[in-house]
């Protein structure tokens, strides 16, 4: 198997609600679909392992129950005036900032924020991996 994610899916309480959330508040592309479904193209994904434990402190969310899934969604981008741009943005569209854009231990600059139905987004400046245009191809 070559290492890759095709397609994430999320469980959603309210498709209209979280079609506005994803399409106009956060300006994903969505794609034709059926009605019972949407789907949003993506610029390339990544895979990353962290502990489930050490997830939900760093997220600031309890690692049992509703509060935490198991795992969470991640958006690097190029600097930290984005993750502040990007958490503003999804403020904006209606999510729940759970730990405020800061400086991390690991070097970077990050923010956790909740989509309409609970599932974490990181969205991160790590100084030490490129997100660019090569970055957009894939």
């Amino acid at each position: 198997m070559q290492p890759r994610i095709s397609m994430i899916t999320l469980g959603v309480s309210d498709l209209a609600a979280s079609v506005e959330f994803y399409e106009k508040g956060l300006g994903f592309p969505r794609l034709e679909s059926p009605p019972a479904v949407a789907f949003f193209t993506l610029n390339g994904t990544w895979l990353g392992l962290y502990g489930r434990e050490a997830l939900a402190e760093d997220a600031q969310v309890a690692a049992e129950g509703r509060g935490f899934g198991g795992f969470a969604l991640a958006h690097n981008v190029s600097s930290e005036k984005e993750v502040d741009a990007v958490v503003a943005q999804a403020v904006r569209a209606g999510a729940v900032v759970t730990r405020k854009p800061q400086r991390v231990f690991w070097g970077g600059y990050s923010a956790y924020f909740k989509d309409p139905d609970g599932y974490l987004w990181e969205i991160a400046h790590n100084p030490f991996m490129w997100v660019g245009p090569a970055d957009k191809a894939a």
